[in-house]
């Protein structure tokens, strides 16, 4: 008779199986969590080398911020883009499992802030192109005025302000004229380009005179006409945000009163810490409060950017 070893008459059995089932699954269980926290910091290193080397594009059409970007003075490919969010949301939901933070909030709360960032980077740079214009319009329209044609007139404007979101549409415009396109097309086609609507209004102006082929002292009279609606509008935005620039440092101090209260309720009454920090805090209290933070902040400086439309 062949006898089977206790060792292995232990892996065959019932009872083999739940000793294996308790015991020795442990060391592969640790080792499939290393194994996923190095997948995960492999690619977010291949992220960021993907994001260094820039050897990838995504077409611009398809993305939500190509526009953003490319007026916040992003110059690299839309792929490093989305690999830097890529990689900080990776890197925010490991900090979070760290720190008891579920991943499923922290990865989309860091993937959505770039976005957040850089809109608001854009729409500051599309006001300081906006102030731009106005200054490129009065120069042109000193020069309409010395008798010079429209086309150099429009050139002295570009040279006269600094802003390459501001000479943009005069640029483009020239430039296809240059090319053999009627000036008032080329205007009309830089002004359908344009995301701010204060330019775009401003630029069919210009077309739809040189249209109707006006003489060059109307011209002039319409060229001061909308500079002088461009600096009145940029003087009550001025207005605006001097008045509600109360509200607004209000709207950061409370901000700050919220968490500073928190911290002082949780080092002066433990109850509170427990909760903060157990899991209902960690996953609910918590990311509920910074997210109503953000977007009290961002609304209140949304009223201002719709009041200043």
């Amino acid at each position: 008779m062949v006898t089977i070893p206790s060792a292995r008459r232990a892996a065959g059995s019932p009872s083999g199986w739940r000793e294996r089932a308790s015991g020795a699954l442990v060391p592969g269980a640790a080792l499939s969590v290393a194994v996923a926290g190095a997948l995960a910091a492999t690619l977010a290193a291949c992220c960021a080398a993907l994001a260094l080397s820039g050897v990838a594009a995504l077409p611009a059409w398809t993305h939500p911020d190509a526009g953003a970007l490319a007026d916040a003075g992003w110059r690299r490919p839309l792929a490093a883009w989305e690999a830097l969010r890529l990689g900080g949301a990776l890197a925010a939901a490991l900090a979070g499992v760290a720190v008891g933070v579920p991943p499923y909030v922290a990865a989309p709360l860091a993937a959505l802030a770039p976005s957040l960032v850089v809109r608001e980077r854009a729409r500051a740079a599309r006001e300081r192109g906006r102030r731009g214009v106005t200054r490129a319009l009065v120069a042109a329209h000193a020069t309409l005025r010395s008798g010079a044609p429209l086309v150099e007139a429009l050139r002295s404007g570009v040279q006269a302000t600094e802003d390459s979101l501001a000479r943009r549409p005069f640029a483009a415009a020239l430039a296809a004229f240059a090319l053999g396109a009627p000036l008032d097309l080329a205007l009309r086609d830089a002004a359908a380009r344009e995301p701010d609507e204060r330019t775009r209004l401003a630029l069919a102006t210009l077309a739809l005179g040189i249209a109707e082929r006006l003489s060059v002292e109307r011209v002039a009279a319409l060229v001061g006409a909308v500079a002088e609606r461009l600096a009145f509008d940029d003087r009550l935005d001025e207005e605006i945000r001097a008045r509600a620039s109360g509200a607004r440092t209000q709207v950061r101090l409370l901000a700050l009163v919220v968490p500073c209260l928190a911290l002082y309720l949780a080092l002066m009454t433990p109850g509170v810490a427990d909760t903060l920090g157990g899991p209902l805090g960690r996953t609910v209290l918590v990311p509920a409060a910074a997210v109503l933070e953000v977007a009290g902040i961002v609304l209140s400086r949304r009223f201002v950017a719709e009041a200043l439309r």
